[in-house]
């Protein structure tokens, strides 16, 4: 419960750089997770410089993405009750996570070295079944978040659900 109010007061006095920060750090999580208990890599295996890749793209990408998506979510359509948080789980999913895992998957083929045309050829072959496993978990996670939890938390909530959704992202994301 310490570490709980440690977090909550850091929060309070540093929304931003503590959403940024709590997205990296579970984005890694994810990718550590994916290399260990999905990859089955082993620690000698383990492939630390894609594990700072996800931390840098949770950091610098999903973090300050997803947060400001969530801030300029709750100017479009303000409110709290079932409806409001209903609308918002329709737009956040039928069109930001569309766009976001358009941006993500080349993003991180990108970073990790792949070619133009490489990387195009890697978007057709896995966005359809990442958009399709995104539906599978996202709704249904997305609605308690918007009618249940108070913005502010609403990043650190996703994240902490994101730990199992980062892991199948980084798996897909590299797998060649």
């Amino acid at each position: 419960m310490a570490l709980w109010r440690a977090y909550q007061r850091a929060l309070t006095v540093h929304p931003w750089k503590v959403q940024v920060l709590t997205a990296g750090s579970l984005m890694g999580l994810g990718d550590t997770i994916s290399q260990q208990l999905v990859e089955k890599r082993g620690l000698r295996g383990h492939q630390a410089g894609r594990t700072l890749i996800m931390v840098s793209l949770g950091c610098g990408f999903v973090g300050p993405v997803v947060g400001g998506w969530y801030r300029v979510l709750d100017r479009l359509i303000p409110g709290t009750t079932k409806v409001d948080a209903l609308k918002k789980m329709l737009l956040d999913q039928g069109g930001f996570a569309p766009c976001f895992l358009g941006c993500f998957l080349p993003l991180v083929g990108a970073l990790n070295g792949l070619s133009a045309q490489d990387n195009w050829a890697k978007l057709r072959r896995d966005y359809p079944d990442a958009l399709v496993t995104n539906y599978y978990l996202w709704p249904a996670v997305q609605l308690a978040n918007f009618y249940l939890v108070p913005l502010h938390y609403r990043l650190a909530v996703v994240q902490c659900v994101a730990v199992i959704w980062n892991s199948y992202l980084s798996w897909k994301a590299h797998r060649l």
